[in-house]
């Protein structure tokens, strides 16, 4: 690393400390200049910036597949796409009763969020409504430490008011990509349809969850629009997810992305947004390997722990065990 690179990560980061924001530029910029024997100094920086934001607190969530399959979006990973030939577990919304003890595993695990996620477009069976609405006051009751979180696709926000005097705190919503590579992700709603759900859920005074995937064929750049886009919307937490090709799908044959290519855009999505909760969920196990340990350095202050939705996770107590070999404390919902 030269003398003027260094001068220039050293900018870049005192910038950040001092509490300007980096512009995409500014980032493009250091994307062009930076080659793999850099990474541990930009590792350094995100590290840093993590630090001075959560110090040695992690956050974990869970989620579970609240109902499985037959969707009729057309996302081109997915493997409970009606446009896919995957083998995946399909049945209707589970009973308030199994949500309930969904997140009672959850909260064994220590978690502060748990979120319940349901495959399809949206959600249009006013029970189906009534039956979350049920869960997540009983949840609250159960576990008042414990944040519910909901991902029920596009949503009214009649029923964004009515889960939230429910009890629901947060509502999760993927952009999954940036605009200009979201129409080779899914043709079957937009963008700006995507966008709408966050931004009404934001206004009906829910914290929100909001990321991506990535290796589905975008570009870096792509990447860092996404990271500028959930910026401007202001978004408090970020799932970042990794492709685990599943068979059956569009995506079955895409190759994995490099574990250190994987770390680095973690690396920046931080560098962009040094005060957001920053979650590494699917496809850490398979794009990370031996690596999985790394994502707080590159700046990560959160993970998902048990399963996906239609992937296995590791074990809950290797997670555990790695998340106290590097001497992190777990956070609860208050902190």
């Amino acid at each position: 690393m030269g003398k003027k690179f260094r001068q220039f990560m050293g900018e870049i980061e005192g910038k950040i400390l001092a509490g300007d924001s980096l512009s995409l530029q500014e980032a493009l910029a250091l994307n062009g200049k930076i080659s793999l024997n850099d990474l541990p100094a930009l590792f350094e920086i995100s590290d840093r910036i993590r630090e001075k934001s959560f110090s040695r607190r992690i956050k974990l969530c869970a989620i579970t597949n609240a109902k499985s399959g037959y969707c009729s979006e057309d996302c081109i990973f997915c493997a409970q796409s009606l446009h896919h030939q995957a083998q995946v577990n399909s049945y209707p919304l589970l009973s308030a009763k199994q949500l309930i003890e969904k997140a009672t595993q959850a909260e064994a695990m220590g978690v502060h969020c748990f979120s319940m996620v349901t495959s399809g477009h949206k959600i249009e069976n006013p029970k189906e409504i009534e039956c979350i609405i049920e869960a997540i006051q009983k949840i609250n009751e159960l576990f008042p430490s414990l944040s519910c979180s909901a991902s029920l696709g596009t949503i009214s926000f009649n029923t964004l008011i009515d889960l939230k005097h429910a009890g629901l705190q947060r509502y999760h919503h993927n952009l999954e990509t940036s605009e200009s590579f979201f129409p080779k992700v899914c043709t079957t709603h937009s963008f700006k349809q995507r966008r709408k759900t966050v931004e009404a859920a934001k206004a009906a005074g829910l914290q929100i969850c909001s990321g991506g995937i990535f290796g589905l064929g975008e570009t870096f750049q792509q990447r860092l629009e996404l990271a500028f886009t959930l910026k401007e919307l202001e978004v408090d937490s970020i799932p970042i997810n990794f492709l685990h090709p599943v068979k059956g799908t569009r995506c079955e044959e895409r190759g994995l992305i490099a574990a250190l290519e994987a770390l680095k855009t973690i690396a920046f999505f931080r560098l962009i947004l040094p005060e957001t909760n920053m979650y590494v969920c699917g496809g850490r196990q398979i794009t990370l390997r031996s690596l999985q340990s790394w994502i707080f350095l590159a700046g990560a202050n959160g993970m998902m722990v048990g399963n996906y939705l239609t992937t296995k996770g590791s074990p809950w107590s290797e997670d555990q065990t790695m998340i106290r070999d590097l001497g992190f404390i777990p956070s609860s919902k208050s902190s």
